[in-house]
């Protein structure tokens, strides 16, 4: 029932001026009312406004009413009286016949004074017959209709319109008409995006977001006549639970869009990130339990907008569709599992005494989910939830019972996620209680797009496609490795708990997360050999990715160092195969190109180190004496053979160890380009990864690798990897791997002007820091509102035999990488490896540095000045606006 909320002393005011007036009281204490009552009052705010307006009309009665009358329609979701705070409002001035030419003096009364109050007022003026001719054309046109609900005029024209729209279009082309609506749907879930992980959600068009809420309702008025959302209900759409449950998660997210107007001034139904903090605020969430309050409030957020999606798809299902759109065959076949039957494409339970007598069919049910890649009923659906309290210890503890999980776990990835069905269900959760603590978890950052419960069953998703068409990653290596590898439950149930350890904050969550995946599996009564290699794959899961993408692959100590941990090729596979799929269930800042390669020949190395059952020092001698003789006899009989052995007597040990004999003659190649040039450089593109390889030969000086990182900088050329070397005779090899530079097009001349742009900064004759402060943007990205983590520099003096390993944890910002370099250059330190990763929303540069006598840096009182040089140089923190 609408009840109005009106100012009592409205003497003088204009029908316009009092619904203003009547507006900003009812938004005035929008957060101390329910959602659904508000949008009700909005709705009967501008009802009474157009009913006084028509009332008061002076055109009104010069227009032959009689002759042909006419009516005032709200749409869309006005007409559904859902009119949130700066939502259009869409009107239909529904003519019994053709439309007056007064009509449109009408409109001035009616509609310019809400556009004079800044409302974002749409209308229409048609016939009856124009409008039925438009709809039957125009899909977009019917929905509205279908919203359609009388305010004032004539009551008889709107019901012959409603009356004649279901008897001609709606009854003769309902099949087509719903079909359009899912394919519409897909479509845009594909533009928007899946709302209920996205870090910026889409409130309205988004998966999960009201869209899919009206598409429901479309639906069900389609094929059921159902007239107010209530009867979805009652036409048995859904349970009564279920529907509650529906208007809960329907007034959350329409009290989040109303505050999201008020915060936005403005219709906005992204929720963006500069919004997201204010949001957390108003709708009443503190910091609790190592969560933000951000955190706290998009997991809420998340939970609604997921109960959405999944209602919108079983209900789909229910009527005929797949998740694709297409319909479905009446499949008759029973299942031979007692307790169980198939009843038009879903699943059954016999009744729910079967369940009393047989508990385990509440997994059993999952079980033939998967087998036979069909969801379960509604009606299952509420019995699993309804006898949830059966999953006891001995319940988990059973073997069946984990047989059929781990039958769960093994079966081929489809579009159909059953593991997803058994956490909607709560079912998980009981078998798994660690679950709970990690449900609708948001991590607020730029870096993880899902919360972590849905993150995780991601994993395993991924993982389960390596091999198919249907990967999400398509890696050729995981591809090849998957099919082959023994024990895939070990990884599955890796890649289940991988990060169950971020339900309990404080330490390391990979650490705390093994010990409770111990726990989970000991209670479900696995043996030690299969607890043991679960437990290492979740405690050292980010050590591959960490590595390789902070340290230098390319040193042999590095690769040995990580075998004497994993120690097996199996288990070593198994690692490979879950960082993949960790990455990619992340999201694109954890998994790209480059990456890709980083981890993929990170891989490949420690294979080596682990099937060979060598270490590397131990032939480096022989190894680097054979290279030799290969470079003298690839060099030919066109080089001077005295010539060609002094110089490689400059070569550094460790260059002519590392490096490849192609690589290395390439090298002399450019050595002796040089001449009495400033430097020589050779850009080579690698078009299968896309990347550019930029060898720098050059006489070494102080800064040189500031210089050229300054100089990529300014060309918009971005650094992904540094590999640095120094000979003898005091020439610098600096090779940088890069990202193409933005303009393809004009790549040649873009390299040209960077050459130009470095020979000027040898010379002396351009100020890098002043160039690239004016090129410099505020630190950190447009999602710097995300999570505030400070500024930090480590320094490492284990992690190398050789070197001092550096790494600065900061805000992205342009010249980033050149103002740290510069500063340890003025430090008196040469480095040799910059590696540039990423770390949630930080980027890690990383940097191996000697000191001018090849030495570490090991003096507490230099490492503590290096720090503060690095540190001074960073931009400073975005401020943090919600702590913990």
């Amino acid at each position: 029932m609408k009840t109005l909320h009106r100012v009592e002393t409205h003497t003088g005011l204009s029908l316009a001026d009092r619904l203003s007036a009547d507006r900003l009281a009812l938004f005035a204490d929008i957060s101390a009312r329910d959602a659904v009552e508000t949008l009700s009052n909005h709705s009967a705010l501008i009802d009474a406004y157009i009913m006084d307006s028509f009332e008061a009309s002076r055109i009104g009665p010069k227009m032959d009413f009689i002759a042909n009358p006419y009516a005032i329609v709200a749409l869309g979701g006005y007409g559904r009286a859902e009119q949130c705070v700066h939502s259009d409002v869409d009107l239909l001035f529904l003519f019994q016949k053709k439309v007056p030419s007064a009509a449109e003096e009408l409109i001035r009364e009616i509609v310019y004074p809400l556009w004079d109050l800044k409302m974002e007022v749409g209308y229409a003026t048609r016939s009856i017959d124009e409008s039925l001719t438009l709809a039957g054309e125009d899909y977009e046109i019917l929905t509205s209709i279908l919203d359609a609900r009388f305010i004032c005029g004539s009551s008889a024209v709107f019901a012959k319109l409603r009356e004649q729209f279901r008897r001609k279009i709606i009854s003769r082309h309902a099949d087509r008409i719903i079909a359009w609506l899912v394919d519409r749907n897909r479509k845009r879930h594909q533009d928007f995006g899946d709302s209920t992980y996205m870090l910026q959600p889409n409130l309205k068009e988004g998966n999960g977001g009201l869209r899919d809420y009206h598409t429901l309702r479309w639906i069900a008025m389609i094929r059921y006549d159902v007239q107010q959302t209530r009867d979805l209900e009652f036409q048995g759409c859904m349970s009564h639970q279920e529907y509650n449950d529906l208007m809960a998660a329907l007034s959350f997210i329409w009290a989040v869009r109303n505050q999201l107007h008020l915060a936005a001034r403005r219709k906005c139904d992204q929720l963006y990130f500069e919004y997201q903090h204010t949001m957390a605020d108003v709708m009443g969430f503190p910091a609790s339990d190592g969560q933000t309050a951000v955190e706290r409030f998009l997991g809420a957020l998340h939970n609604r907008m997921s109960f959405i999606k999944h209602q919108l798809q079983l209900f789909l299902y229910e009527i005929g569709y797949n998740r694709k759109g297409k319909w479905l065959r009446k499949i008759k076949k029973i299942s031979t599992m007692p307790g169980l039957h198939l009843d038009r494409g879903q699943l059954h339970f016999d009744s729910p005494e079967a369940i009393l007598v047989n508990p385990e069919l509440l997994i059993q049910i999952f079980e033939a989910s998967a087998e036979l890649k069909l969801p379960l009923s509604r009606e299952a659906l509420r019995l699993v939830r309804e006898f949830d309290y059966l999953v006891n210890d001995a319940f988990i503890r059973s073997p069946s019972v984990r047989n059929a999980f781990e039958k769960i776990l093994l079966t081929p990835a489809t579009t159909f996620n059953v593991l997803e069905q058994m956490l909607n269900t709560g079912f998980l959760i009981r078998l798994i209680p660690e679950y709970a603590d990690i449900a609708d978890r948001v991590q607020y950052d730029a870096y993880h797009l899902f919360p972590v419960d849905r993150h995780m069953l991601k994993t395993v998703y991924t993982i389960k496609t390596f091999g198919t068409p249907d990967s999400p990653c398509p890696e050729e290596l995981c591809d090849q490795l998957f099919p082959r590898l023994k024990r895939k439950k070990i990884l599955l149930w890796a890649a289940l708990l991988h990060d169950i350890g971020k339900g309990r904050p404080g330490g390391k969550h990979s650490a705390t997360g093994a010990e409770m995946a111990g726990e989970v599996m000991m209670r479900m009564g696995y043996a030690s050999h299969d607890i043991e290699p679960v437990v290492f794959l979740i405690e050292h899961h980010l050590l591959l990715v960490k590595t390789a993408t902070r340290r230098d692959i390319n040193d042999e100590e590095t690769a040995v160092a990580c075998a004497r941990v994993i120690r097996d090729v199996n288990r070593l596979r198994m690692l490979y195969l879950l960082t993949v799929a960790d990455s990619c269930a992340t999201g694109p800042k954890a998994w790209n190109n480059w990456t890709a390669i980083l981890i993929r020949d990170f891989f490949l190395k420690i294979s080596n180190v682990l099937e060979n059952e060598e270490l590397a020092a131990a032939s480096a001698v022989n190894r680097t004496n054979k290279k030799i003789r290969l470079i003298q006899a690839e060099a030919g009989a066109a080089t001077d053979e005295k010539d060609l052995k002094a110089l490689l007597t400059e070569m550094p040990p460790r260059y002519l160890l590392y490096t490849d004999v192609a690589d290395i003659l390439s090298h002399i190649r450019l050595f002796r380009a040089l001449g009495d040039e400033a430097f020589a450089w050779h850009v080579n593109a690698d078009t299968k990864n896309n990347t550019r390889t930029v060898t720098v030969c050059a006489k070494d000086r102080p800064g040189l690798f500031s210089m050229i990182a300054g100089v990529f900088t300014l060309n918009n050329i971005n650094i992904l990897d540094v590999q640095a070397h120094t000979w003898r005779n005091n020439i610098a090899l600096d090779i940088f791997t890069v990202e193409p530079p933005p303009d393809l097009i004009f790549e040649s001349e873009r390299w040209e002007r960077a050459a130009q742009h470095l020979r000027s900064a040898i010379a002396g004759q351009m100020d890098l820091s002043k160039e690239l402060a004016l090129k410099s943007t505020p630190p950190g990205p447009a999602d710097a509102h995300v999570s505030i983590r400070p500024n930090r520099v480590e320094i490492d003096n284990k992690g190398s035999s050789f070197y001092t390993i550096i790494e600065v944890f900061a805000y992205d910002c342009k010249g980033l990488l050149f103002r740290i370099a510069d500063a340890i250059a003025r430090c008196g330190l040469n480095i040799s490896v910059a590696k540039i990763a990423t770390k949630v929303d930080q980027v890690v540069d990383v940097f191996y540095v000697r000191d001018a006598h090849d030495g570490k840096v090991d003096d507490p009182r230099r490492t503590a000045a290096v720090r503060e040089s690095i540190l001074s140089v960073l931009p400073p923190c975005p401020k943090s606006t919600d702590p913990l």
